[in-house]
């Protein structure tokens, strides 16, 4: 499942559409891990490639929480960003982020496609994935630990099949 979800994301790249990133705590600085890699570079020198952790902007989020309450501060920016043929990625070690699962179903009315890497059971978020990628562990750390490494595969997939693979 991990590496047709890869495949879906090295697809939506090809077509000039984005990924979307998000989530909370940890899993926000996994989100901007994923989108300063695509955005830089992982391994080689490459074209920048179009993906976005909505994390990272402090006014936007507060302003967004102050004004419709923090359940909304994805859903508001995938409104505005999202279009159709783009891909969310909501991280979450629980699976049960009131914003991520608003951010899900906005993801869904723009027709955009959601790969979850996701902790536990999955919860309430993965059923809503068209990929869940769930680390079957209820500690946070290792959680955290094989996201960050499933990040970094699914960055070592997109390089080859976007950019061929590296010679040995």
């Amino acid at each position: 499942m991990a590496e047709a979800a890869g495949h879906e994301m090295c697809l939506c790249l090809k077509r000039g559409n984005k990924l979307i990133l998000a989530g909370n705590g940890g899993s926000a600085a996994d989100a901007q891990h994923f989108a300063g890699e695509m955005a830089g570079r992982f391994i080689r020198e490459r074209v920048s490639l179009p993906a976005i952790s909505l994390c990272t902007d402090p006014t936007v989020v507060t302003c967004i929480g102050n004004d419709y309450g923090y359940g909304q501060i994805f859903a508001r920016q995938i409104e505005g960003l999202g279009r159709n043929g783009d891909i969310f990625i909501p991280i979450s070690t629980s699976g049960n982020s009131e914003n991520l699962f608003y951010g899900i179903r906005q993801a869904r009315d723009r027709q955009m496609q959601v790969v979850g890497l996701l902790g536990g059971d999955g919860g309430k978020i993965a059923p809503l994935c068209d990929y869940a990628l769930r680390v079957p562990s209820d500690s946070t750390a290792r959680i955290q630990e094989i996201h960050t490494l499933t990040i970094h595969l699914f960055c070592e997939l997109i390089e080859d099949e976007l950019f061929g693979q590296e010679e040995s």
